[in-house]
């Protein structure tokens, strides 16, 4: 193989996946497509990714999807895969969100609290990738993390925890 594979989607579990996808076109901003609505939603995080000067750069957004777990498609059979519990709990999949310049980690757990998620842990510092984090997970069960950008030579509050 002289080319890797390609990472093109990652799906969150729900059971309502057209109200999944109104909660994150709520907290993020993304656009909710249903594809087709109740089905399957795909969420479009926006514009393409940045260069450092700040202008857009080629490689486009990567996307999300959102299947149902009540019947997950695509499913190779008419009558589907079947239902399927959502995940809760400490050990599934977890999607890394990076905040924008723009916008604050604080707005994004309010907005998602708003609207049912549970605030996981908040004020960490993950020195390995320079980067503040926090985590919710939303009313389905899937698990958020957030990634602020540290910069150079970061000033870590005091109330922050640290690897």
């Amino acid at each position: 193989m002289t080319y890797p594979n390609t990472l093109i989607f990652v799906d969150l579990t729900s059971d309502d996946p057209e109200a999944t996808g109104q909660f994150y076109a709520e907290v993020f901003g993304w656009t909710n497509e249903g594809r087709p609505a109740g089905v399957y939603h795909r969420l479009v995080p926006g514009e393409n990714f940045k260069n450092k000067d700040g202008s857009q750069s080629q490689i486009g957004n990567l996307h999300i999807g959102i299947f149902n777990a009540n019947n997950a498609r695509p499913y190779p059979t008419p009558e589907g895969a079947g239902p399927k519990p959502l995940s809760r709990g400490t050990h599934k999949a977890r999607i890394w969100v990076l905040v924008s310049d723009d916008d604050t980690p604080e707005r994004i757990l309010e907005a998602a609290t708003a609207r049912g998620a549970t605030i996981i842990w908040k004020n960490h510092y993950w020195h390995e990738f320079n980067g503040y984090n926090y985590a919710f997970e939303d009313p389905w069960g899937n698990e958020i993390i957030l990634w602020g950008k540290a910069g150079e030579n970061p000033q870590i509050p005091d109330n922050y925890t640290r690897e």
